[in-house]
């Protein structure tokens, strides 16, 4: 007996493979944000694990957090704890520049620490990268 689906399941299933395949190659930015961090390497490898190198969704608009929906952009700069100072200090965190500008600003107001709940990810990128540094120096 073949189990054919129900319109609803269907539009589901059409749903889900659409959000797959509609992250363009645009909607990543890793090249920019790979150059803008040239000098702090380490932010690229958060970049990558916090938001795949994605600053917008699909949809067109930012890109939040899976886990926290505060977090957007790149860099996935938390709204609740980093709106207001970044307003102040002038950085609009929901433009690339802006979100890794700010980025910038918080690792050297407080190194990588906003960001470690994602080392499990980064950290070894970052000990891989300093390895081969090594290498290379020798």
């Amino acid at each position: 007996m073949v189990k054919t689906m129900t319109n609803k399941e269907d539009s589901t299933f059409q749903n889900s493979r659409k959000s797959e395949s509609s992250i363009k190659p645009q909607n990543f930015v890793d090249k920019e944000v790979k150059a803008y961090f040239s000098d702090i390497p380490e932010l690229a490898a958060v970049a990558y694990c916090e938001s795949r190198y994605r600053h917008v969704g699909p949809d067109g608009n930012i890109f939040r957090g899976v886990v926290n929906n505060k977090d957007v952009g790149v860099m996935q700069i938390n709204e609740y704890y980093h709106l207001e100072d970044s307003k102040e200090l002038g950085f609009d965190i929901y433009t690339l520049e802006g979100n890794m500008a700010y980025a910038r600003h918080i690792y050297e107001t407080s190194g990588l620490q906003p960001w470690v709940s994602s080392k499990p990810c980064w950290g070894s990128r970052v000990a891989k990268q300093n390895s081969n540094e090594l290498a290379i120096a020798k």
